[in-house]
Protein backbone atom coordinates (compact mmCIF):
# COMPACT_ATOMS: atom_id res chain seq x y z
CA UNK A 1 0.00 0.00 0.00
CA UNK A 2 1.55 3.41 -1.23
CA UNK A 3 2.01 5.80 1.96
CA UNK A 4 2.01 9.05 0.52
CA UNK A 5 3.16 12.35 2.28
CA UNK A 6 1.39 15.84 1.15
CA UNK A 7 2.60 19.32 1.88
CA UNK A 8 0.07 21.89 2.41
CA UNK A 9 1.10 25.97 1.73
CA UNK A 10 0.13 29.01 0.48
CA UNK A 11 2.83 31.42 -1.25
CA UNK A 12 6.24 30.19 0.18
CA UNK A 13 8.18 28.19 -2.09
CA UNK A 14 11.59 27.13 -1.42
CA UNK A 15 11.12 24.77 1.88
CA UNK A 16 7.97 22.74 0.72
CA UNK A 17 9.38 21.95 -3.06
CA UNK A 18 12.64 21.13 -1.45
CA UNK A 19 11.10 18.45 1.58
CA UNK A 20 9.22 16.74 -1.27
CA UNK A 21 12.48 16.14 -3.33
CA UNK A 22 14.61 15.28 -0.07
CA UNK A 23 11.99 12.77 0.93
CA UNK A 24 11.38 11.08 -2.72
CA UNK A 25 15.28 11.47 -3.42
CA UNK A 26 15.49 8.93 -0.66
CA UNK A 27 13.30 7.10 -2.13
CA UNK A 28 11.58 5.45 1.13
CA UNK A 29 9.99 1.89 0.17
CA UNK A 30 6.60 2.75 -0.09
CA UNK A 31 6.33 6.20 0.37
CA UNK A 32 5.94 8.94 -1.83
CA UNK A 33 5.57 12.91 -1.40
CA UNK A 34 3.53 15.21 -3.27
CA UNK A 35 1.86 18.75 -2.83
CA UNK A 36 -1.70 18.24 -1.23
CA UNK A 37 -4.29 18.63 -3.63
CA UNK A 38 -8.27 18.74 -3.17
CA UNK A 39 -10.75 18.57 -5.27
CA UNK A 40 -13.72 18.04 -2.89
CA UNK A 41 -13.50 17.67 1.07
CA UNK A 42 -16.66 15.38 1.88
CA UNK A 43 -17.42 14.43 5.93
CA UNK A 44 -16.06 11.77 7.43
CA UNK A 45 -13.46 10.71 3.91
CA UNK A 46 -10.05 10.86 4.52
CA UNK A 47 -8.00 12.26 1.75
CA UNK A 48 -5.83 9.97 1.06
CA UNK A 49 -2.94 10.99 2.85
CA UNK A 50 -0.79 9.26 5.81
CA UNK A 51 1.28 12.24 6.43
CA UNK A 52 0.50 15.92 5.78
CA UNK A 53 2.57 18.95 7.00
CA UNK A 54 0.62 22.15 7.26
CA UNK A 55 2.16 25.25 6.36
CA UNK A 56 -1.33 27.40 5.46
CA UNK A 57 -3.94 26.17 7.49
CA UNK A 58 -3.52 28.60 10.19
CA UNK A 59 -4.74 31.24 7.61
CA UNK A 60 -7.34 29.49 5.89
CA UNK A 61 -9.59 28.61 7.76
CA UNK A 62 -11.08 25.87 4.98
CA UNK A 63 -8.06 23.88 5.26
CA UNK A 64 -8.05 23.82 9.30
CA UNK A 65 -11.36 22.01 8.90
CA UNK A 66 -9.95 19.92 6.05
CA UNK A 67 -7.26 18.93 8.29
CA UNK A 68 -8.99 18.01 11.31
CA UNK A 69 -11.49 15.45 8.99
CA UNK A 70 -8.45 14.35 7.57
CA UNK A 71 -6.84 13.52 11.31
CA UNK A 72 -10.60 12.27 12.22
CA UNK A 73 -9.59 9.36 9.47
CA UNK A 74 -6.60 8.90 10.55
CA UNK A 75 -4.03 11.28 8.94
CA UNK A 76 -1.39 12.00 11.05
CA UNK A 77 -1.43 16.04 10.60
CA UNK A 78 1.76 17.55 11.37
CA UNK A 79 0.88 19.88 13.66
CA UNK A 80 -2.25 18.59 15.21
CA UNK A 81 -4.95 20.43 14.13
CA UNK A 82 -6.86 20.26 16.80
CA UNK A 83 -4.56 21.36 19.62
CA UNK A 84 -3.52 24.74 16.71
CA UNK A 85 -6.82 25.53 16.81
CA UNK A 86 -7.37 25.38 20.43
CA UNK A 87 -3.65 27.52 21.31
CA UNK A 88 -2.69 30.29 21.95
CA UNK A 89 0.12 32.83 23.46
CA UNK A 90 -1.19 33.65 26.61
CA UNK A 91 -2.06 30.13 27.14
CA UNK A 92 1.33 29.03 26.81
CA UNK A 93 3.03 31.15 28.78
CA UNK A 94 0.35 30.13 31.41
CA UNK A 95 1.42 26.47 30.85
CA UNK A 96 5.35 27.75 31.29
CA UNK A 97 4.99 29.09 34.43
CA UNK A 98 3.49 26.08 35.79
CA UNK A 99 6.06 23.53 34.46
CA UNK A 100 9.12 25.77 35.00
CA UNK A 101 10.22 27.20 31.90
CA UNK A 102 10.72 31.14 32.66
CA UNK A 103 8.39 33.67 30.61
CA UNK A 104 7.84 37.83 30.64
CA UNK A 105 5.56 39.18 33.10
CA UNK A 106 2.61 38.70 31.19
CA UNK A 107 -1.18 39.73 31.19
CA UNK A 108 -4.04 39.32 28.57
CA UNK A 109 -6.25 42.64 28.01
CA UNK A 110 -10.07 42.45 26.91
CA UNK A 111 -10.18 44.50 23.40
CA UNK A 112 -10.53 48.01 23.04
CA UNK A 113 -13.55 47.99 21.27
CA UNK A 114 -16.67 45.81 22.03
CA UNK A 115 -16.52 42.59 19.69
CA UNK A 116 -19.25 42.63 16.49
CA UNK A 117 -22.34 41.32 18.09
CA UNK A 118 -21.83 42.42 21.83
CA UNK A 119 -23.07 45.42 24.28
CA UNK A 120 -21.45 46.85 27.19
CA UNK A 121 -23.63 44.31 29.25
CA UNK A 122 -21.97 41.48 27.36
CA UNK A 123 -19.47 42.14 29.61
CA UNK A 124 -20.97 42.10 33.02
CA UNK A 125 -18.63 40.69 34.80
CA UNK A 126 -15.58 42.32 33.77
CA UNK A 127 -14.37 45.34 36.29
CA UNK A 128 -14.88 49.11 34.52
CA UNK A 129 -12.15 50.38 34.89
CA UNK A 130 -9.54 47.62 35.00
CA UNK A 131 -6.94 47.83 38.11
CA UNK A 132 -4.51 49.58 35.61
CA UNK A 133 -2.14 50.61 38.19
CA UNK A 134 -1.84 46.69 39.47
CA UNK A 135 -0.96 45.84 36.04
CA UNK A 136 1.20 48.30 34.81
CA UNK A 137 3.21 47.55 38.50
CA UNK A 138 3.17 43.77 37.50
CA UNK A 139 4.68 44.13 33.76
CA UNK A 140 7.03 47.40 34.17
CA UNK A 141 7.78 49.89 31.75
CA UNK A 142 9.07 49.72 28.79
CA UNK A 143 6.78 46.75 27.51
CA UNK A 144 5.68 45.27 24.96
CA UNK A 145 2.05 44.57 23.67
CA UNK A 146 0.93 41.79 20.79
CA UNK A 147 -2.02 39.97 19.80
CA UNK A 148 -2.60 37.14 22.33
CA UNK A 149 -3.18 34.83 19.06
CA UNK A 150 0.00 35.85 17.55
CA UNK A 151 0.27 36.56 14.07
CA UNK A 152 4.19 37.96 13.46
CA UNK A 153 5.68 40.88 13.77
CA UNK A 154 1.70 42.46 13.18
CA UNK A 155 0.26 44.84 15.59
CA UNK A 156 3.11 44.82 18.21
CA UNK A 157 4.38 47.56 19.91
CA UNK A 158 6.93 48.69 22.09
CA UNK A 159 5.63 51.07 24.66
CA UNK A 160 7.17 53.79 27.16
CA UNK A 161 5.20 54.47 29.07
CA UNK A 162 0.76 54.53 30.27
CA UNK A 163 0.46 56.97 28.11
CA UNK A 164 1.96 55.17 24.90
CA UNK A 165 -0.48 52.10 26.31
CA UNK A 166 -3.44 53.99 26.52
CA UNK A 167 -2.90 55.50 22.99
CA UNK A 168 -1.63 52.18 21.13
CA UNK A 169 -4.27 50.39 22.97
CA UNK A 170 -7.34 52.16 21.43
CA UNK A 171 -5.84 51.55 17.96
CA UNK A 172 -6.08 48.12 18.12
CA UNK A 173 -9.91 48.11 18.53
CA UNK A 174 -11.00 44.48 18.83
CA UNK A 175 -7.79 42.66 18.93
CA UNK A 176 -7.54 41.10 22.45
CA UNK A 177 -3.74 42.17 23.25
CA UNK A 178 -0.90 40.75 25.83
CA UNK A 179 0.83 43.37 27.69
CA UNK A 180 4.52 41.76 28.30
CA UNK A 181 7.74 42.57 30.42
CA UNK A 182 10.35 43.83 28.50
CA UNK A 183 13.31 41.46 28.36
CA UNK A 184 16.22 43.39 28.03
CA UNK A 185 18.48 40.55 26.27
CA UNK A 186 22.30 39.90 26.06
CA UNK A 187 21.48 37.30 23.50
CA UNK A 188 18.92 35.29 21.86
CA UNK A 189 18.24 32.82 19.51
CA UNK A 190 15.71 30.58 17.63
CA UNK A 191 15.01 27.06 18.03
CA UNK A 192 13.54 24.53 15.69
CA UNK A 193 12.08 21.65 17.06
CA UNK A 194 10.50 18.75 15.02
CA UNK A 195 9.11 15.89 16.34
CA UNK A 196 9.68 16.22 19.85
CA UNK A 197 13.36 15.88 19.89
CA UNK A 198 14.82 16.74 17.00
CA UNK A 199 16.62 20.48 18.01
CA UNK A 200 18.35 23.44 16.17
CA UNK A 201 19.36 26.18 18.24
CA UNK A 202 20.12 29.60 15.86
CA UNK A 203 21.57 32.77 16.95
CA UNK A 204 19.06 35.90 15.92
CA UNK A 205 19.47 38.97 16.34
CA UNK A 206 15.36 40.49 16.10
CA UNK A 207 17.06 44.27 15.99
CA UNK A 208 18.60 43.17 12.58
CA UNK A 209 16.44 43.87 9.52
CA UNK A 210 14.77 41.29 8.61
CA UNK A 211 16.99 39.59 6.04
CA UNK A 212 20.25 39.86 8.91
CA UNK A 213 18.22 38.47 11.71
CA UNK A 214 19.76 35.16 11.43
CA UNK A 215 23.38 37.09 11.19
CA UNK A 216 24.92 37.61 15.09
CA UNK A 217 28.25 37.88 16.98
CA UNK A 218 27.26 35.53 19.91
CA UNK A 219 27.39 32.15 19.98
CA UNK A 220 26.28 29.51 22.66
CA UNK A 221 28.81 27.98 25.39
CA UNK A 222 28.25 24.26 25.69
CA UNK A 223 26.69 24.41 29.03
CA UNK A 224 23.97 27.00 27.59
CA UNK A 225 22.97 24.78 24.67
CA UNK A 226 21.88 22.42 27.14
CA UNK A 227 20.15 24.06 29.36
CA UNK A 228 18.45 25.86 26.35
CA UNK A 229 17.68 22.41 24.25
CA UNK A 230 16.18 21.33 28.08
CA UNK A 231 13.53 23.94 27.84
CA UNK A 232 12.47 23.59 24.09
CA UNK A 233 12.00 20.10 24.25
CA UNK A 234 10.04 20.22 27.72
CA UNK A 235 7.96 23.15 25.91
CA UNK A 236 7.40 21.00 22.92
CA UNK A 237 6.77 18.09 24.91
CA UNK A 238 3.66 19.45 26.77
CA UNK A 239 2.29 21.65 24.06
CA UNK A 240 2.51 18.44 21.54
CA UNK A 241 4.19 20.52 18.55
CA UNK A 242 5.47 18.22 16.00
CA UNK A 243 7.37 21.17 14.20
CA UNK A 244 7.71 24.82 15.87
CA UNK A 245 10.06 27.47 16.99
CA UNK A 246 11.06 28.66 20.32
CA UNK A 247 12.41 32.04 20.33
CA UNK A 248 14.94 32.30 24.08
CA UNK A 249 16.01 35.61 25.26
CA UNK A 250 19.08 35.50 27.50
CA UNK A 251 19.10 38.32 30.35
CA UNK A 252 21.62 37.65 33.49
CA UNK A 253 22.10 33.74 31.92
CA UNK A 254 18.26 32.79 32.32
CA UNK A 255 16.76 31.84 28.96
CA UNK A 256 13.50 33.40 28.73
CA UNK A 257 10.98 31.73 26.32
CA UNK A 258 9.42 34.81 24.78
CA UNK A 259 7.33 33.20 21.91
CA UNK A 260 6.82 29.39 21.53
CA UNK A 261 3.34 29.46 19.18
CA UNK A 262 4.84 29.00 15.54
CA UNK A 263 3.37 26.03 14.38
CA UNK A 264 3.95 26.88 10.39
CA UNK A 265 7.42 28.79 11.32
CA UNK A 266 9.75 30.28 8.92
CA UNK A 267 11.64 28.03 6.86
CA UNK A 268 12.59 30.23 3.63
CA UNK A 269 15.64 29.78 2.43
CA UNK A 270 16.47 33.08 1.54
CA UNK A 271 15.52 34.36 5.40
CA UNK A 272 17.72 31.66 8.00
CA UNK A 273 20.50 30.65 5.36
CA UNK A 274 22.19 27.99 3.44
CA UNK A 275 22.83 26.12 6.47
CA UNK A 276 19.54 26.72 8.70
CA UNK A 277 17.52 25.83 5.62
CA UNK A 278 19.46 22.23 5.24
CA UNK A 279 19.25 20.99 8.34
CA UNK A 280 15.17 22.05 8.46
CA UNK A 281 14.44 20.47 4.85
CA UNK A 282 16.79 16.94 6.32
CA UNK A 283 14.90 17.07 9.11
CA UNK A 284 11.66 17.59 7.99
CA UNK A 285 12.00 15.16 5.27
CA UNK A 286 13.69 12.41 7.44
CA UNK A 287 10.65 12.79 10.46
CA UNK A 288 8.01 12.66 7.90
CA UNK A 289 9.15 9.60 6.52
CA UNK A 290 9.09 8.32 9.92
CA UNK A 291 5.70 9.03 11.02
CA UNK A 292 4.19 7.73 7.28
CA UNK A 293 6.32 4.33 8.36
CA UNK A 294 4.54 4.37 11.76
CA UNK A 295 1.38 5.20 10.59
CA UNK A 296 -1.31 2.78 10.86
CA UNK A 297 -5.15 2.33 9.13
CA UNK A 298 -8.06 3.05 11.45
CA UNK A 299 -6.12 4.60 14.45
CA UNK A 300 -5.85 8.29 15.33
CA UNK A 301 -1.81 9.04 14.04
CA UNK A 302 -1.74 12.68 15.53
CA UNK A 303 0.32 13.55 18.13
CA UNK A 304 -0.82 14.96 21.79
CA UNK A 305 1.03 16.76 24.47
CA UNK A 306 1.70 15.84 27.79
CA UNK A 307 -0.43 18.66 29.16
CA UNK A 308 -3.67 16.86 27.76
CA UNK A 309 -2.42 13.50 28.35
CA UNK A 310 -1.95 14.36 31.88
CA UNK A 311 -5.07 15.83 32.39
CA UNK A 312 -7.09 13.18 30.55
CA UNK A 313 -5.38 10.22 32.63
CA UNK A 314 -5.41 12.71 36.31
CA UNK A 315 -2.02 12.71 36.52
CA UNK A 316 0.07 15.69 37.90
CA UNK A 317 0.96 18.61 35.72
CA UNK A 318 4.75 18.57 36.82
Amino acid sequence: MLRKIGILYGQERSFPGAVIDRINAKKPEGIRAEPVSIDKVVQGEGPGYAVIIDRISHDVPFYRAFLKNAALTGTAVINNPFWTSADEKFFNNCLATRIGVPVPKTVILPSSALPTDTSHQSFTNLAYPLDWEGIFAYVGFPAYMKPFAGGGWRNVYRLEDQAAFFERHRETEQLVMLLQEEIVFDEYYRCYCIGGRYVRIMPYEPRNPAHLRYESDFRPSPERLQQMEEIVLKLNRYLGYDFNTVELAVRDGVPYAIDFANPAPDADARSVGAENFEWVVETSARYAIERAEAWREGRDNCTWGEYLRRNTTGEQLV
